[in-house]
Parts: structure tokens; C-alpha cells; sequence
């Protein structure tokens, strides 16, 4: 209650011929004016509360969000690194196949084949080391998602869709195919 409603009201209270109702009166009064004032205090309260509830909430989005953007950062840093990584390995396979048509070669001097052979594995090693695969066998089942068919031939000894021949091989990192193998399948 204000500061002029209770001077208001005291007077009349204080008044030496104030019956016992006015009194009654005046002090009702003053608690009805009393409750009314609660109500105000309870809705800034409760509007503080609702504000801080807003702002709990606005909290909680902010950080999700910046949750999901580092876990997306780190899937797009982890992918572009696998690219890379892909990438590199397809530079170095014409070098691969250098090395299996030099093998494959016949020659008289063995300290040349000896050489040969070495650095191919030591190059099969540094692909194995990194995770890159070969894949395309004879006897293989063609799969169009790993291999590439060149030719098709007809052979009632073969089933059917089984790798002939395999012209270049397929690799893979991971999940992810570098290069289809080059392969002839049976009809």
C-alpha cells in the first residue's frame, strides 16, 4: 500500500468518534489494497522467470548449434582429407601399372627383374600402410560398382557375370573406389 493510502486511511482510524465499522472498513481496505499490489509483484516475477527460462532456452540452442557446426567441421576436415588422400594415391597408380607391365615382362637380366619385384612391394607396402586396397581378381563376380567391363565374351564353361580377365586392377581407400578395375566378364 502507498505511503498516501495509509495516511488516508489513518485518520480515520485515529478519529475519536470512528465507530467500530468504519474501523473494520478502513482496515479491509487497506488489505484489499495490500492483495492488490501482490498480484503485480507475482507477475514481474513471474515475467522474470519466463525471461530467464528465454534465455536458458536461447543458451541451450546457441550451444547445440555450436555443437553441430564443430561435429560438421570435423565430418567436412576428415572428408576433404580422405579426398586428398585419394587423390594423391590416383597420381601414383600409372605407376603401379609401369611396375606390373615391367614384371610382367620377360628379360634375361635378373639383378633388373630383382629390382623390379623389390620396388613393386616395397609400393604394394606403402599403399597397404595407408589403407588402399586392390580388387579385381579372375574368377571375381562382376560388380558394376567395382568394376568396369570393357569386353564381354561368351563362355558356356563360365558362369555367368564371372571376371575373365583383368586388365587393370581397382583400388579402393576405405570405402571410397579410387579406380574401377578394368575387367573382360563372361555372358
Amino acid at each position: 500500500m502507498t505511503q498516501e493510502k495509509k495516511q488516508t486511511q489513518q485518520p480515520q482510524m485515529d478519529q475519536p468518534g470512528a465507530t467500530a465499522e468504519e474501523t473494520t472498513e478502513a482496515v479491509t481496505e487497506e488489505i484489499v489494497a495490500e492483495e492488490a499490489e501482490k498480484p503485480q509483484e507475482i507477475s514481474l516475477e513471474e515475467e522474470l522467470q519466463a525471461k530467464l527460462k528465454q534465455e536458458q532456452d536461447n543458451y541451450l540452442r546457441l550451444a547445440a548449434e555450436y555443437d553441430n557446426f564443430r561435429k560438421r567441421n570435423q565430418k567436412e576436415r576428415e572428408a576433404l582429407y580422405n579426398d586428398v588422400q585419394a587423390e594423391t594415391v590416383a597420381k601414383f597408380l600409372p605407376v603401379y601399372d609401369n611396375l606390373a607391365r615391367a614384371m610382367a615382362t620377360q628379360t634375361a637380366d635378373e639383378a633388373y627383374k630383382k629390382g623390379v619385384e623389390m620396388t613393386m612391394a616395397g609400393l604394394k607396402e606403402v599403399l597397404q600402410k595407408i589403407g588402399v586396397t586392390a580388387f579385381g581378381q579372375v574368377g571375381d563376380t562382376f560388380d558394376p560398382n567395382r568394376h568396369n567391363a570393357v569386353m564381354h565374351v561368351e563362355d558356356e564353361s563360365q558362369a555367368e557375370n564371372t571376371v575373365m580377365e583383368v586388365f587393370q586392377e581397382g583400388f579402393q581407400l576405405g570405402e571410397k573406389i579410387i579406380r574401377f578395375a578394368m575387367v573382360k566378364v563372361a555372358n
